[in-house]
Formats: structure tokens, C-alpha cells, sequence
């Protein structure tokens, strides 16, 4: 019988096999987008330290006020402008982009473009 593999677990694989060329640095730091099916979480890892800077979720009391009735997408975007927020006055301004082994499109692309528009550099 065919066993299909976890959708997770190619993932983490996928995840793995990034992580080997990237990496934060203290002078560029990893911005690294976790999502859940009704979360999306948002560090910024300084990978030589084993340090994370600054971080933001959906479950973040800031960013619960704004929510709203916004869906996803409109909650993926708050996180990204919020966690550059906070990195920009953590004064980090370039960051490495590390979408954990998702593909770039939905929620994951929302919060790269609310952090660019916020005024992190990738």
C-alpha cells in the first residue's frame, strides 16, 4: 500500500534544507514565519548568539486589539508590520528572510511585504 508523507513533515525537511544556507547574524539577523492553522508567529534569531531579538504573533495582546474581523491574510499582514516594528526599533534594519520551509504565497508572502512596507530591508 501507498503511504503518503505528512504534509508537515516534507516541510520540516524542506525547512532543513534552507536553514543549511542561511543563517542570522547579529549584524543580519533571521526574520523566521512559523504558521499554524489559525496562528502565524513571527522571530527575529540572531543565529550566532542563539538569541531571538524581537518577535510578534496573533496571540501578542498589541496585535489581538487590532484584529478585529480581519481574516488570515489581514492578520499575517498586522504580524509583519508589527515585527518590523519592533526590530526597527530594536534598530535592526536588514534582516534575512526565512519562510521555514513554506511556500511564498498566502500568509507567508503577507507578512514579507508588511515588513518591507514597514521598512525592513530583506
Amino acid at each position: 500500500m501507498i503511504q503518503k508523507k505528512d504534509k508537515n513533515e516534507i516541510r520540516v525537511i524542506r525547512h532543513e534544507r534552507v536553514r543549511k544556507k542561511i543563517s542570522g547574524t547579529a549584524d543580519r539577523p533571521r526574520f523566521c514565519v512559523y504558521r499554524s492553522n489559525k496562528n502565524i508567529y513571527v522571530q527575529v534569531i540572531d543565529d550566532v548568539k542563539g538569541v531571538t531579538l524581537c518577535s510578534a504573533s496573533t496571540l501578542d495582546a498589541a496585535v489581538k486589539e487590532n484584529l478585529g474581523e480581519c481574516d488570515k491574510k489581514g492578520a499575517a499582514a498586522l504580524v509583519g508590520k508589527v515585527a518590523a516594528e519592533r526590530a526597527i526599533a530594536a534598530g535592526i534594519k536588514e534582516v534575512v528572510f526565512d519562510r521555514g520551509g513554506y511556500i511564498y504565497t498566502g500568509r507567508v508572502a503577507k507578512v514579507a511585504e508588511a515588513a518591507r512596507e514597514a521598512g525592513l530591508d530583506f
